[in-house]
């Protein structure tokens, strides 16, 4: 270790250009990452909210959850045998403000259920970004396809769904918009194998929000960034390490003439990497985790401190590999031949 550590130190440049490097290639990956999370957030909370459980939509609506249409007996049948499932549906639509400003919302209705935030005919429940927006308790919205008023109620945390804030309505002010008796979802909490239910299709949670075409193209594209950058901090680590090797294979030969074990270089090198990485990362981390609490509300970024771990792990493993893979040459030098070839 000590050797490794005065090698830093007389080679301070090289390896401070790597750490600044690493840094900015973790520091980036963990900003895209919060991102990530945040729109993955903001597309699906109200899906993302729910427990594990499997949900249910037509077959023939070829996994389009807005096309589905549940048979009223089916779903009653569903909803006798498990007490804790629950039917909802979900539209998108506009909500007019008295003053004649238009707001896009989804609307979101159910049968009866602690799952869901239950209104009566007339109310409305509204995600909190329409409070931060102006909007308050009492306040009277009205929608061009509903005959009457709706009342604020009351306002709930991280309610969301394809990018606009729910709005939780009575299934009859539902039926009224949409001129639609039937429900288009069927979910039950808790069951991890999915039944076999006639003319339904059952989904995981995970199944049910790759339907979603935006959601699952979004967050595709940001990992797909995510795992790029991965995959470059772990190719830095093997180029920079090996242009080091090949400029030290004279002392690697002087040091295996006097007994040095290969083992020992190795170590040195992975003692590098970690000294080198753990400071980048903590910088990185330390930035990111900062930026997540100073963001503004109205960003979508969420960045927890689970996937930081996970990332930052994944990135010690990377550099791990891409350290070892260029000192390979470590173990075949010849101390005569990297002697002469130092001495060349």
């Amino acid at each position: 270790m000590k050797m490794a550590l005065k090698e830093m130190k007389k080679n301070r440049v090289r390896f401070l250009i790597l750490g600044s490097i690493v840094f900015l290639v973790s520091f980036l990956t963990f900003i895209i990452s919060g991102l990530a999370n945040g729109l993955s957030q903001d597309n699906a909370a109200l899906i993302k909210n729910l427990p594990d459980g499997q949900f249910y939509m037509a077959k023939d609506a070829e996994q389009t959850y807005n096309l589905s249409k549940i048979d009223p007996e089916t779903q009653s049948e569903m909803l006798t045998k498990h007490q804790d499932a629950v039917a909802f549906s979900i539209q998108m639509g506009f909500l007019n403000e008295q003053n004649g400003k238009q707001r896009s919302v989804a609307f979101v209705t159910s049968t009866d259920s602690p799952l869901f935030e239950t209104v009566n005919p007339g109310e409305i429940i509204l995600d909190q970004s329409m409070k931060d927006a102006g909007i308050k308790i009492g306040d009277i919205l009205t929608n061009s396809q509903h005959n009457g008023e709706f009342k604020v109620k009351g306002f709930v945390e991280q309610s969301k769904y394809s990018h606009a804030p729910v709005a939780y309505i009575n299934p009859e002010d539902y039926q009224e918009i949409y001129r639609i008796s039937e429900m288009q979802l069927i979910f039950i909490p808790g069951a991890d194998t999915p039944q076999n239910v006639e003319n339904l299709q059952a989904f995981s949670q995970k199944e049910f929000l790759n339907t979603i075409s935006s959601y699952k193209a979004e967050q595709m594209s940001l990992n797909m960034i995510i795992w790029f950058l991965v995959v470059i901090s772990g190719m830095l680590f093997a180029i920079f390490f090996y242009m080091m090797n090949i400029q030290k294979m004279g002392l690697y030969g002087i040091l295996k003439a006097i007994g040095v074990k290969t083992s020992s270089l190795f170590k040195m090198m992975w003692t590098q990497m970690a000294f080198i990485t753990v400071i980048a990362l903590g910088l990185s981390v330390l930035l990111s985790q900062t930026f997540n609490i100073l963001a503004p509300t109205s960003m979508p970024f969420h960045l927890t401190s689970e996937t930081t771990v996970q990332l930052s792990m994944i990135f010690l493993l990377i550099g791990f590999a891409g350290a070892t893979l260029s000192g390979i040459q470590i173990k075949k030098v010849e101390p005569l031949q990297a002697i002469q070839q130092g001495e060349m």
